[in-house]
């Protein structure tokens, strides 16, 4: 890209930046948790209509992305380097960046059921232990191991082999509903949550998707998926 295109797509972006409403659903998305287009059009003070249109605007910039789940679409930036971009300009502004506060009931919240897999912020504090081990290769749809990935989760106790036989996803990045950050799911997320139930790390509850997970089961848990050394 020459110096004159480049100048042109800072000017674009800037642009996209500047208008009070969109920085301020850029500035929502920095903790790192989606959100819907009807939280963001709260959170920009404008019409849901309004914040499709503002969404539309910041999608053409690439600097968020939309990701499906169910029904549902969510809205998260782009990358790390929007998110580094945007701290910067924050440390110029001299503004904090607001707390996410989630509505959902505390017991879910906390660990259930996700289709086969778990979800929560137990499923969630799994999933960024693995991946802060460098134990999650490849990226964006869909999830690899890396040799030390391999070696771990074979340690723990999951079939590796048997699970790559399945004709499903092996791992997959899934965006959890409460927390808007992603736990694991996949071939490999569902027999997670069946070594945690076997292992008796977690429980299910009677007609409900929520799961128990003591204290003690869920540092068990996160201890079975940690480096030896």
């Amino acid at each position: 890209m020459d110096a004159d295109h480049a100048d042109n797509h800072l000017a674009r972006i800037a642009g996209a930046i500047a208008e009070p409403a969109r920085a301020r659903m850029l500035c929502c998305l920095l903790d790192g948790h989606a959100r819907t287009s009807t939280e963001l059009s709260v959170v920009g003070e404008v019409s849901p209509s309004t914040a499709s249109a503002h969404l539309a605007r910041l999608r053409d910039e690439r600097l968020i992305e939309v990701v499906a789940r169910g029904k549902h679409r969510y809205y998260t930036l782009a990358s790390a380097d929007v998110g580094a971009a945007l701290e910067a300009l924050l440390v110029v502004a001299g503004l904090p960046r607001p707390a996410f506060q989630p509505n959902t009931p505390d017991r879910l919240r906390h660990a259930r059921t996700c289709y086969d897999h778990m979800a929560g912020t137990v499923a969630v504090a799994l999933h960024d232990q693995i991946a802060t081990q460098g134990w999650l290769a490849g990226g964006g749809a869909d999830y690899a191991l890396s040799p030390a990935g391999e070696a771990g989760f074979a340690r723990a106790g999951v079939d590796l082999a048997a699970l790559r036989k399945l004709r499903r996803r092996f791992a997959c990045p899934c965006l959890d509903w409460s927390e808007r950050r992603p736990h694991i799911g996949g071939a490999l997320g569902a027999a997670l949550l069946q070594l945690a139930l076997r292992r008796g790390w977690v429980e299910r509850e009677l007609d409900s998707r929520a799961l128990t997970v003591a204290a003690k089961g869920q540092r068990q848990l996160l201890a079975a998926f940690a480096p030896t050394d």
